[in-house]
């Protein structure tokens, strides 16, 4: 086969799950709502089962919901026939995935979920099969066609499981009200972490490092200040450390524009008095947000009362590894 048919048949595939992905949009009912109800009202853990590739599936179920702030955690419907029923309490949800609906596996332990009390959800293709009428809830991930051509290997019915089990979990976020703050506490590791976890106090500059002139010295001084500090801006405060105004590079280039004799002007007549303040306590990413909104390179950081406490620019974004 030459490269471009490889590639026709890459695309096939593609598009065989988009479809399966684009029908899905009319099979989230009332169903789905009734099993995000039966998840949010959990007192227990959400337990995720599957066989084969169906249970691939279920694992990075169980994985995102556990990291989005539902906890859940997958358990093999064969070893479940085998002792591992016993992870399962009534307190818990269950959560099956089979696109038969008529998997051995699974169909052997629900009597025992039953007995046990714990609500059954269960994902199939097959409505009608032993699974979805036995669950408390059925979802519909039921496709049209597979994409493998002999219709045998799970590829959109897997997809569309997925989709289904994304679309639970970040249902669930909102509705909970799960913030970036909840998400970093179990995402502590490498640069996610840090994005995550860093507050605006952990990395900004602080007393004498922070670049500050008050509102009557001379540009001349300002221009000082910020050489000294490396910022590359400086804040601009009364006599009792409130904040008043910034001045930064870029203003320099636009005062320089205006003809103005930077050894006799005062700052408080070329500051930028609107300038955008935060406190220390919020997430680094939060200020970046910031930043970027704003479509600018500085912050201030101010208390409850805007006394100046803080000084930050992107290249510490940068540094810290919020970037």
């Amino acid at each position: 086969m030459d490269k471009e048919h490889l590639k026709t048949l890459g695309l096939a595939v593609i598009d065989t799950e988009i479809t399966g992905i684009e029908n899905l949009r009319k099979q989230i009912n009332d169903g789905f709502a009734k099993a995000c109800e039966i998840m949010m009202t959990c007192e227990g853990r959400i337990v995720v089962t599957g066989m084969g590739k169906s249970g691939h599936i279920g694992s990075k179920i169980a994985a995102t919901l556990a990291s989005t702030g539902s906890p859940a955690f997958f358990v093999h419907p064969g070893e479940a026939s085998h002792g591992d029923l016993g992870m399962i309490t009534k307190k818990d949800v269950v959560l099956a995935l089979s696109n038969s609906g008529e998997t051995g596996e699974i169909l052997t332990i629900l009597p025992i979920i039953k007995r046990l009390g714990a609500p059954l959800i269960s994902i199939t293709g097959n409505p009608n099969s032993t699974l979805a009428t036995t669950a408390s809830v059925n979802l519909d991930g039921s496709v049209e066609k597979e994409a493998c051509p002999l219709g045998l290997a799970p590829t959109t019915s897997t997809t569309v499981a997925l989709v289904l089990g994304d679309a639970l979990a970040i249902a669930l976020l909102e509705a909970k009200g799960f913030t970036a703050e909840d998400f970093a506490l179990s995402h502590p590791g490498g640069s996610l972490g840090r994005r995550l976890l860093l507050h605006v106090a952990d990395i900004m500059h602080t007393k004498s490092a922070i670049p500050a002139v008050h509102k009557d010295d001379s540009l001349k001084d300002a221009l000082l200040e910020m050489s000294k500090k490396g910022l590359g801006m400086t804040a601009i405060i009364e006599s009792d450390q409130s904040v008043i105004g910034i001045y930064t590079d870029g203003d320099l280039r636009r005062t320089l524009d205006k003809d103005i004799d930077i050894h006799t002007a005062k700052i408080c007549d070329v500051m930028t008095t609107k300038c955008k303040t935060l406190p220390a306590n919020i997430l680094a990413a939060e200020a970046l947000n910031t930043m970027q909104q704003y479509s600018i390179n500085d912050l201030l950081i101010v208390d409850d009362n805007n006394k100046l406490i803080g000084a930050l620019n992107m290249q510490d974004m940068l540094r810290a590894g919020v970037i």
